[in-house]
């Protein structure tokens, strides 16, 4: 028998392939219950299975009414379309780098261009305190992904 982390992820990969949207909004504490688990294992599977460089862009939402939206990355729609969909109002430094390597896996961009955007929102690239650097990174990632988008044909 596979371990929980695998069951939790096989449970949300097969809700997510239902949805015709490929997206679907959790409860951390619904799920936790339906595993006999605690959240802190859900936000375990999420991180590490359900991230950008798998090809799922992961929202978020804390307190009372908090949720997690988990949505399947389709490169059908072009690849940087599909990433500046995805991308919030703010964005940390490793779902931005994942980002950007996913583009380059997907042929969106080559090495060239996926080194100079991963310095561009690097952390020592933006010299500013939080929540400012994150919401700053997401608006360069999506200027960035603007400008190749009129580039190409995405």
């Amino acid at each position: 028998m596979s371990g929980i982390s695998d069951r939790i992820e096989a449970f949300i990969t097969a809700l997510i392939e239902e949805e015709e949207s490929k997206s679907i909004d959790l409860k951390r504490n619904e799920l936790a219950s339906i595993f006999n688990c605690v959240p802190s294992q859900i936000n375990y599977v999420i991180s590490t299975r359900f991230s950008p460089q798998r090809g799922y862009a992961v929202e978020s939402k804390r307190g009372g009414g908090g949720y997690l939206r988990i949505k399947r990355i389709s490169a059908d729609e072009g690849p940087v379309s599909s990433v500046m969909q995805n991308i919030g109002a703010s964005l940390s430094a490793p779902d931005a780098e994942a980002y950007v390597k996913w583009l380059a896996k997907n042929k969106a961009i080559d090495d060239k261009c996926m080194t100079v955007m991963l310095a561009a929102v690097s952390d020592r690239s933006i010299n500013v305190t939080q929540p400012a650097k994150d919401i700053l990174r997401a608006n360069i990632l999506k200027n960035m992904l603007a400008a190749i988008g009129g580039m190409k044909n995405v």
